[in-house]
């Protein structure tokens, strides 16, 4: 496990950020986008976090932005308002050091503090990592999506997970 310090990210994580997001566009399925963003094209995705449901943490060391978490509405509909999908990416080096466990930990416990009500996830596939830290996280599966999407000319399926916040 690392000795990375957990946090709101601050503007200033942005670049790093943007690093992390950029690898997954270009080299892998774990992000559906295929637009590699600058710091300027995500500077309004980073603006919609802060305090209440909607979150963005960081683990960063030494300066370096290790990783990061995120719970986003998850749809613009006053029914869906209690309910949040989360999102956690990692620095390809870091994977499977035990940052992914102390970003969603973290993020949960505040989570716990708003008026929450479930956790949503995607986990596109194959991802075993993924799969593993969700399950360990205390989510359950509720389905798979197959081949609901293409990206390089590949279809990805995707796994859904579900879990209360409280």
């Amino acid at each position: 496990m690392t000795d990375a310090l957990i946090r709101p990210a601050s503007p200033e994580d942005l670049p790093g950020l943007v690093d992390i997001f950029n690898h997954y566009v270009r080299h892998g399925h774990v992000t559906f986008e295929t637009v590699p963003y600058t710091v300027d094209s995500r500077r309004r995705w980073f603006e919609r976090y802060g305090a209440g449901r909607h979150r963005l943490l960081v683990a960063t060391l030494q300066g370096q932005v290790l990783g990061c978490t995120y719970s986003s509405p998850y749809r613009p509909t006053p029914a869906f308002e209690t309910t949040v999908e989360t999102s956690i990416y990692l620095h390809p080096d870091h994977r499977g050091r035990g940052t992914g466990l102390r970003l969603y930990t973290a993020l949960f416990e505040l989570l716990a503090q708003q008026d929450v009500h479930v956790a949503v996830a995607a986990v596109a596939l194959p991802n075993p990592g993924s799969l593993a830290l969700h399950r360990r996280m205390g989510f359950t599966e509720v389905g798979t999506f197959r081949e609901y999407a293409r990206k390089n000319g590949a279809w990805i399926s995707s796994t859904w997970f579900q879990r209360p916040v409280r």
